[in-house]
């Protein structure tokens, strides 16, 4: 478990160092990562008082009238909670207002009128109150008079201890009896005369309260707590310990002996004692509890609580140990101690302007005097096995039990003569074996930081334990997929940061460019933020303690707490700049070199490659002389993420010292001799030789090799006719065609880097001085690539179409409608490959990728630049795209191919606009925008927020303006290009009311519908909300225009008749439909007889549902029948004909939701028929079970028919 070890540096150091933040702060850090601007003065959470007193006060005055009901106690004690709650961190602020909530509560409590209700509910309160602020600060305001000990004990002793819902009356009563128990009077003066009048005698009443004490240790609630602090509390006065701590601590270990960790019960009974001893032995004072140690202990070993799994018990096992342990030992200080400075003020001053040497020398005289004054004593036998016992704890495999076996031994060793106390040390230095683990680490890690904090590590072991710390700031051990060590790093960073507080900056001298660097590198370069931070906390406390850090500040205000929060901004900008600091330049290359490129988190290894790039200009003698001759055996080593760093690490080196070659205008080889050129042409070969592409670590070692052939070429490597270069083109194109094979997660990775590959080797290697390609090399390497085009596995289409797109201009001249028309057929959808829709979004890719490569020239070849000639076809194929809604199991992977197509056709267009705008066809302008207006209507949020950016960047490219773009006037209106780069395109509910605003515009209206369609009748709630209020806003709009409703609803059911029994438009039609009619949006046309808008809409809709079996598409034909209704005429009895028909459909569901909505339809249109048969018919409709079998039902029917006059319908029979 990692565990945050600077956070737990005792009471006062609660919080993280690298948390140590102020709300303030952290309000102004979410603000920048939400992408917002922080206020220069923002809310805080930091509180001044308790503001909500008043409110308080209302809750508690409030009580008797909620303890009644259930709901009304929960509600007050949820108020009252999240009201105490707030003031958790800065619990101090209550003070002033504990006594009057107390005082309030305790009339309740006290007054005998109470109901049982009300005073527990107001010891819930007592209990909220004292978790905020500490049962500790709290009690102190209970009463605790001589006669409040018999009310208290008599209310204890009526409660119920199985009564789960009532502990906290018991929790609290406890810890008040533990406070009242304590008053300055013999106990047997309150007890009176015990013999009563029927000759019985009474239980004194310390046995009273201890037997109640002892009957709480066992319970299984938080009341077992309070008991152990009564317990602590009660025995320890002076006439309790004489008369019953013998007896209770016999009671105690027979119960922890008879008891089993094996059980539940046996756990909670042993939890209870163990709290009970440890609170004994903390509160009581020496000389009372050194009797009953031994025997404890001796209790203690035979309970092997190390070989119980309940972590809580082995914390109260260690713990109770450590107090044992100061038990035998002396309640003394250790002379010997370090100590840094002097508790007088004057004193340090005079010495921080004095010489130093003279500090250290009268430091040393000082405890030279102090040790000869020691008095010997002798040190108990039992401590050893004390310190064992807390050395084992430093190794348990949870971390509050190695934290608490830390702390023991930090105050363990502070009592012991100074030759054991350093026998201690090198015990726990021992922790740190490498055959130990990660838990051994880091309990001596903290058991360390405690040893410095108390000044009990002297300064002669510090060549000791620097070395240990140094290692464990890089502690990281492999465990499976995984490692373990991350708490250990966090652990050494808090021994860092203790040292800093604890030593004079004079005797860490010696040690601090190990210690600066090793925190530094921790802080940039760790996996986990928690340990980069604490590395960061740990860095800035020695830069303010010591001030010896070299160039502490200017590392620290790179490196602080919020800029190492990100791991990339830490990997490839922080480093660079600490880097240019020549103290940390080396070790910070040597720890990315030796433990980062072999990391087994691959992206650890991908920004340490990037690193080392970014570091080569600091020092590039260093990388070529050192680093690449270490890496380069590591490239073609045993170990996989060993060789797929170092490979990496090898590409960048390389490509960073060909930039700087580059600048001095010089070649690449002046920094490589032929060894190193050798070594990095091997890789592939050994590599290759020993068919390391292959198998399980395959798919890393061709990412690392392409990547590596991409940095090389880019490196200018002399490399030009070499035999390397064809096995490096063998690679390439055997990864393109092994695609498939590769799994799913790293597929599309590899692809573009096989690609990127394949364009940076022919730009470097196959380009002929002339500038053009070799002819046959041409020929040979487009065929091959044409010739996988059509191959049946989709990974090998896509990863060919992509490399054909990256293939540079020469070797494209001549062969560019060839490929053109390759790449066609690879977008094209056949019933063999529909589901192809990745290998069909790399092919439009592609076709965009080469338009931009070979440039446009308007009476240029076709075979050669994008022309006249070419370009209608070019057009076709991206718009195509624009159609491809194919689904499969993975769902609209059609939006894949769209999106490319969007990108395409703005790049193409944008370049076109730029070079030969009079290529662009008005008609071909006019199709782009209005399919983008569609894409940007349409459902799925992602999509249409990059259609609507494309949408937007056509609109306002400036340089020229894109020529043909219909009603542009009225777009910039719609679109203020203020807004256009702020539009939020995502949220439906800024897109929706901007693009619906386009229905006005006769050439957007169709395709803008069609989109609008899918969202009115879609499955997204705010999507479905936003665009169906948008459509009704502007139907709204122009209720009263003929001439616009017209036009509108011609549109429609043109848009209907295209896509009827296209189920992906035609469903959503059918439910926006429904939508429409019953918010009266076609009103206009009811005062018309017979209008032919209603008519042709039943008529398309008689034909979508014929003979459907899709229950969807049907209920909604249902729901626009009945809404048609409403037009007066012959359409009332095709209607009712229409829904009649359908109360005998085959489905029962389909006939029930029929009757259902005639039903609707027969109350909201009460014109129909007469009020009678209306009434009739809605009674049969509701009366019958129309679940039944079909001639019942039918029967039914047609006498509904018959009442409301219409046709029935009549059944036909199946042709043979």
């Amino acid at each position: 478990m990692a565990c945050n070890s600077l956070a737990t540096v005792g009471e006062a150091e609660k919080t993280s160092l690298a948390d140590r933040k102020s709300p303030l702060e952290l309000e102004m850090v979410l603000k920048e990562i939400n992408g917002d601007e922080p206020d220069v003065i923002a809310r805080g959470n930091i509180l001044e008082s308790f503001t909500e007193s008043k409110e308080a006060r209302e809750l508690i005055n409030s009580l008797s009238l909620c303890h009644d009901g259930l709901i009304l106690q929960e509600t007050i004690i949820q108020k009252f909670t999240v009201i105490m709650n707030m003031y958790q961190e800065q619990p101090h602020l209550l003070d002033p207002h504990l006594e009057w909530m107390l005082t309030s509560l305790l009339d309740i409590i006290r007054d005998e009128s109470s109901p049982p209700s009300l005073v527990h509910l107001s010891f819930k309160f007592l209990y909220i109150i004292s978790k905020v602020r500490g049962y500790k600060t709290f009690l102190r305001l209970f009463p605790h008079e001589v006669v409040d000990i018999h009310p208290v004990l008599d209310m204890l002793v009526r409660q119920n201890p199985k009564d789960y819902e009532t502990w906290e009356t018991r929790y609290m009563l406890l810890l008040w009896l533990s406070v009242t128990c304590l008053i300055p009077f013999d106990l047997a003066r309150l007890d009176g005369n015990l013999s009563s009048l029927e000759g019985c005698t009474r239980v004194p009443i310390m046995d009273r309260i201890l037997t109640v004490a002892k009957s709480y240790l066992v319970v299984s609630d938080k009341a077992r707590d309070a008991a152990a602090v009564l317990i602590s509390k009660f025995v320890t006065r002076p006439d309790v310990k004489q008369k019953r701590m013998a007896d209770f601590l016999d009671w105690t270990l027979s119960t922890l002996s008879n008891s089993s960790f094996q059980t539940i019960e046996g756990t909670i009974v042993m939890d209870g004692m163990l709290q009970a001893l440890a609170q004994l032995f903390k509160h009581g004072k020496r000389e009372d509890c050194l009797p009953y140690a031994s025997t404890v202990l001796e209790c203690l070993d035979n309970c092997k609580l190390s070989e119980s799994n309940q972590t809580l018990l082995r914390k109260l096992g260690v713990k109770l140990v450590q107090r044992l342990g100061l038990t035998f030992l002396k309640p003394k200080v250790a002379k010997w101690r370090y100590q840094r400075g002097f508790r007088s003020l004057a004193a340090n001053l005079q010495f921080s302007t004095g010489d130093s040497t003279a500090q250290k020398t009268t430091n040393a005289a000082a405890v030279t005097e102090q040790e000869e004054e020691d008095e010997e004593y002798d040190i108990p036998g039992e401590v050893e096995n004390v310190v064992e016992q807390l050395l084992i704890g430093l190794k348990d495999k949870d971390t509050i039990v190695r934290w608490s076996a830390a702390k023991g031994i930090g105050r363990l060793t502070g009592r012991l003569p100074k030759e054991l106390a350093d026998d201690v040390v090198g015990s726990v230095l021992d922790c740190f074996s490498f055959q130990e683990t990660d838990n051994s680490w880091h309990g001596g890690c903290l058991a360390l930081a405690e040893l410095g904090r108390r000044g009990l590590l002297l300064p002669s072991r510090l060549s000791d334990v620097v070395p240990v710390i140094l290692k464990g700031l890089t502690y990281d051990e492999k465990r499976g997929a995984c490692s373990v060590g991350s708490n250990v790093r966090d652990a050494a960073c808090y021994v860092s940061w203790a040292f800093a507080r604890a030593y004079d900056p004079l005797e860490l001298r010696p040690f601090v460019n190990q210690i600066s660097s090793a925190l530094v590198i921790t802080a940039i370069f760790d996996r986990d933020i928690n340990c980069r931070r604490a590395a960061s906390a740990a860095f800035q406390e020695n830069v303010g303690r010591q001030g010896t850090f070299p160039h502490g500040i200017d590392v620290l205000t790179a490196a602080d707490y919020f800029a190492v929060g990100k791991i990339a901004n830490c990997f490839l900008n922080i480093s660079v700049y600490i880097a240019g600091f020549p103290e940390y330049t080396e070790p910070m290359i040597d720890h990315l070199v030796n433990m980062k490129i072999n990391h087994w988190d691959g992206v650890i290894r991908e920004f340490s490659a990037k690193a080392l790039h970014n570091l080569t200009p600091q020092a590039p003698e260093y990388m070529t002389y050192k680093v690449l001759p270490k890496l380069l055996p590591l490239a073609v080593g045993t170990d996989l993420h060993t060789r797929h760093g170092a490979i990496l690490a090898c590409a960048e080196i390389t490509h960073a010292l060909s930039k700087l070659a580059e600048d001095d205008k010089r070649s690449v080889t002046s920094f490589l001799n032929e060894k190193i050129l050798e070594g990095l042409k091997q890789i592939h070969v050994e590599l290759c030789r020993r068919q390391l592409y292959r198998g399980l670590g395959g798919e890393l070692m061709r990412l690392a090799v392409c990547t590596l052939i991409e940095k090389l070429s880019v490196s200018k490597m002399p490399f030009r006719g070499d035999s390397i270069i064809d096995g490096w083109q063998w690679l390439i194109n055997d990864t393109l065609r092994s695609l498939q094979l590769v799994s799913s997660n790293t597929r599309q990775q590899i692809k573009e880097s096989a690609v990127s590959a394949l364009a940076t080797l022919c730009n470097e290697y196959y380009c002929l001085k002339e500038g053009g390609a070799h002819p046959v090399q041409q020929d040979e390497l487009v065929k091959q690539y044409m010739s996988n085009l059509q191959s049946p596995e989709e990974m090998i289409r896509g990863g060919f179409s992509l490399a054909l797109g990256a293939l540079p201009r020469f070797l494209l001249k001549g062969k560019l409608q060839e490929v053109l028309e390759g790449l066609k057929e690879v977008t094209c959808i056949s019933s063999k490959d529909a589901s192809f829709a990745e290998s069909r979004r790399d092919g439009l890719r592609a076709i965009a990728k080469i338009c931009l490569t070979v440039g446009v020239k308007g009476e240029g070849s076709p075979t050669e630049f994008v022309c006249k000639y070419n370009v209608a076809q070019i057009y076709n194929t991206l718009l195509n795209g624009l159609n491809d809604y194919t689904t499969d199991s993975r769902g609209d992977v059609g939006a894949w191919v769209r999106e490319a197509a969007m990108t395409s056709l703005m790049e193409v267009t944008l370049l076109l606009t730029q070079n030969e705008p009079a290529l662009i066809d008005a008609n071909v302008s006019k199709k782009i925008m209005c399919c983008l207006a569609q894409q940007s209507a349409e459902k799925i949020d992602r999509f249409r927020a990059h259609a609507g950016s494309v949408f937007l960047t056509l609109l306002y490219f400036d340089n020229p303006p894109v020529p043909h773009i219909p009603h542009r006037e009225d777009l910039e209106r719609i679109f203020p290009r203020s807004e256009a780069v702020t539009f939020n395109w995502n949220a439906p509910s800024q897109a929706f009311p901007s693009i619906t605003q386009l229905l006005g515009l006769p050439t957007y209206r169709y395709h803008v519908l069609t989109g609008l369609t899918v969202s009115v009748g879609g499955l997204t709630e705010s999507t479905v909300r936003c665009s169906s209020q948008s459509m009704f806003d502007y139907l709204k709009g122009i209720q009263s225009d003929m001439n616009a409703m017209s036009s509108f609803c011609g549109t429609l059911l043109q848009v209907f008749e295209d896509n009827l029994l296209n189920d992906r438009v035609s469903v959503p039609l059918l439910k926006m439909l429904d939508q429409l009619l019953a918010n009266g949006c076609f009103d206009i046309f009811v005062a018309e007889e017979n209008h032919p808008f209603p008519m042709k809409l039943l008529a398309l809709c008689k034909e979508e549902s014929k003979r459907s079996k899709d229950t969807q598409k049907l209920r909604s034909s249902i729901a626009v029948f009945c809404g048609l209704i409403q037009f007066p005429g012959d359409m009332r009895k095709k209607v009712l004909f229409q829904v009649f028909l359908l109360l005998c459909h085959p489905f029962p569901i389909i006939r029930k939701t029929t009757a259902s909505q005639i039903y609707e339809m027969l109350i909201t249109y009460s014109d129909i028929a007469d009020p009678e048969i209306t009434e009739e018919v809605m009674t049969i409709l509701s009366d019958t079970n129309w679940d039944a079998e079909l001639p019942l039902v039918r029967e039914k029917r047609n006498y509904i028919c018959d009442l409301m006059k219409v046709p029935k319908p009549q059944l036909v029979a199946k042709s043979t």
